[in-house]
């Protein structure tokens, strides 16, 4: 394992001790806790306040997005590991100012679990909660079984859309209402090209040829739909595009925010080279792209590959998209 940090168990810890350092301007730790990052300062009183949570490892998800415009808590688990229950409900009881909580995470085991009991804490506590669930990936289930899918990258469009919503006064309903029907008009797909090591564990979180690309990987090393030989950028960006078009309706004066997300370790110039590719593709069936996001949004670790998000909008949709928001890794302004 070679990798700059110091011992393994201490990763997450001084992860957050540096993010603090960096951005303890926008961003602040509930009573000290490492575990539990806030906005900083809060919102302001009777606004719905959004939180998230997840496992370690996937910066800048998924503390990355708390702030203005975007989420107000989150709480933090060790790599690719649940927060706990406890954690969540403290944090969930720190961002309430009266208005309500939405809980927005991605669809995982140990996430529902401990997010369920910590709204089930919060209501003795009379704080109001609602959840919605990212489910994002096609690849982790067939449409059927949407219910099944894990949460990906697209969780950042819901992040923001949800934000500003919260943002512009609605009611709690009215928030996971907006954030619901984003995940409604939002599908991922991922590829990977290598593993990724987890510090504690030490050695890759799973194997793959020299000369393979793994389609439909999870950002913690879940199985993909198959192993190929390894393709094209172009061949890559119409498999994928061609998975998410399949469910998503995309003609003719549609209009959509794309999202060539770096899982770590694949250089910018190659997600680029995908963008390109699926936006050909969008302007083949004369689909206009609306603030298209190219980046490292949603990691593995040093995983190599890359997942794309096709965003469908309306008009309310792309208002709440473009709507300002500053956080420490996402800052928008009105386009």
């Amino acid at each position: 394992m070679r990798k700059l940090i110091n011992k393994p168990e201490d990763f997450v810890e001084e992860v957050i001790e540096g993010i603090m350092m960096a951005y303890g301007d926008r961003l602040r730790l509930h009573n000290g806790d490492s575990r539990i990052v806030l906005r900083n300062p809060p919102a302001r009183p009777g606004k719905v306040a959004i939180v998230t949570g997840g496992g370690s490892g996937h910066l800048p998800v998924f503390l990355g997005y708390v702030g203005r415009g975007m989420l107000d808590g989150c709480a933090v688990g060790n790599v690719f590991a649940s927060p706990s229950s406890q954690k969540m409900f403290e944090m969930i009881k720190a961002v309430d100012s009266g208005a309500g909580v939405l809980c927005l995470y991605g669809n995982y085991g140990g996430d529902n679990l401990n997010f369920d009991m910590a709204c089930e804490m919060a209501e003795f506590e009379d704080i109001k909660t609602k959840t919605v669930r990212v489910r994002d990936d096609v690849a982790s289930s067939p449409p059927e079984m949407a219910e099944k899918r894990r949460g990906v990258a697209g969780m950042v469009y819901a992040f923001k859309v949800a934000g500003a919503a919260a943002e512009e006064g609605l009611n709690l309903d009215q928030v996971a209402a907006v954030a619901q029907k984003a995940l409604d008009n939002i599908r991922t797909m991922g590829v990977a090209l290598s593993p990724c090591v987890v510090p504690q564990v030490g050695k890759p979180t799973f194997s793959i040829k020299e000369n393979e690309i793994e389609i439909g990987m999870g950002i913690h090393g879940e199985p993909g739909i198959e192993v190929r030989e390894m393709m094209t950028a172009d061949a890559v960006a119409s498999l994928i595009f061609d998975k998410i078009a399949a469910e998503l309706e995309l003609n003719e004066g549609s209009e959509v925010s794309v999202m060539v997300n770096g899982l770590g370790a694949t250089p910018l110039e190659e997600l680029l080279i995908v963008y390109r590719a699926v936006a050909k593709l969008l302007a083949a069936r004369g689909v206009k792209v609306f603030m298209p996001h190219v980046g490292e949004f949603a990691t593995s670790m040093e995983m190599a590959g890359l997942s794309v998000t096709i965003f469908k909008l309306d008009e309310e949709l792309k208002r709440y998209l473009r709507a300002p928001a500053s956080t420490p890794f996402y800052t928008s302004e009105n386009k």
